[in-house]
């Protein structure tokens, strides 16, 4: 059999995996760069001693715990806390000042965190508006949703425990300000932490959380192909208020900038919102136009389509951080 059969037969069998996966957990990585995804499980498959897809779909349908450790592989969720400290610096000290200027001193501040991992990035962003507003300002005004498609990297995160190493990158007057002692770890202000409302979310294929000031996606959308970039981009263009403000890893590059978004910090990948006009890209982006139409049937498709987008609808198993 030539070189080129068996490369298309593996691909074939890769898909076939991948549908599986989909299927048995709902977990759709068919968005996910090709080349990156291949690696992950390649790397999972050679720790179980299986050089095959099809194979390891077998593995998985006899061994279901293996799911487990396949998307650990799958979905690397690495952060830190202040991670990027020239980005966090800018945002505190110069985009957010703006945002809460234009905000008003009374009105209520709705940040999102995308893939928030284990929390360390949700934690510096409730720390910098603590910060900005005031412990009682912030109690009163701020809500931050944290999400990810892993349920036990949101449980880590819910729970909000680090050990010294974990809060290396924390400045000390913070680490003495916002962190209590407990046990031999460390756990985030219980009262600030109430403000902070974790769930399970897939920013592909779920609706987004709407009515934002503030967006985190920190190198998440640098592992999905350029169609589905485009997508999630457009959603969170639709998520964010006036004046909102997407924060991006430094890893990522703004593919859609000149049309969704445009640079406070090009560098640092830190945007604003812009105005759009044409409201059939927002409802494209929601999959609401499966053919041509007019621009005030695309604006009423995408009305219906976020209906949907409000937190209770957006998130599954929502509970908000109780002491």
């Amino acid at each position: 059999m030539s070189a080129s059969k068996n490369e298309e037969m593996e691909k074939e069998a890769f898909e076939e995996l991948i549908e599986f996966i989909k299927t048995n957990r709902s977990f759709d990585f068919t968005g996910y760069k090709r080349s990156s995804l291949m690696r992950r499980v390649n790397k999972r498959m050679a720790e179980v001693g299986i050089d095959s897809y099809s194979e390891y779909q077998d593995y998985l349908q006899v061994h279901p715990d293996e799911f487990n450790d396949l998307f650990n592989t799958i979905l690397i969720n690495f952060t830190r806390f202040f991670r990027d400290e020239a980005a966090w610096d800018f945002l505190q000290n110069e985009a957010l000042p703006l945002l809460l200027d234009r905000k008003g001193d009374h009105a209520h501040i709705r940040a999102w965190s995308v893939g928030c991992a284990s929390g360390e990035e949700v934690y510096t962003l409730a720390i910098i508006l603590a910060e900005a507003l005031g412990r009682d300002q912030f109690k009163r005004r701020v809500k931050i949703y944290a999400t990810d498609i892993d349920q036990e990297a949101i449980n880590f995160a819910r729970h909000s425990h680090y050990t010294r190493q974990e809060l290396q990158d924390v400045p000390e007057q913070y680490r003495e300000k916002y962190f209590q002692p407990s046990d031999d770890k460390f756990m985030f202000d219980k009262e600030l932490r109430r403000s902070v409302i974790f769930g399970v979310h897939d920013v592909v294929q779920a609706a987004p959380i709407s009515r934002l000031d503030l967006l985190l996606c920190r190198n998440t959308l640098m592992y999905f192909n350029l169609e589905t970039q485009k997508k999630v981009l457009a959603r969170f263009h639709f998520a964010l208020s006036d004046y909102g403000i997407l924060f991006l890893g430094m890893a990522e590059t703004m593919l859609t900038r000149d049309r969704f978004f445009g640079p406070l910090n090009q560098e640092l990948r830190i945007f604003k919102k812009l105005p759009v006009t044409d409201i059939r890209s927002h409802a494209a982006a929601f999959g609401v136009l499966p053919e041509p139409t007019t621009e005030i049937t695309a604006r009423q498709q995408l009305y219906e389509a976020s209906f949907h987008c409000s937190p209770p609808h957006s998130l599954s198993s929502i509970r908000r951080v109780s002491s």
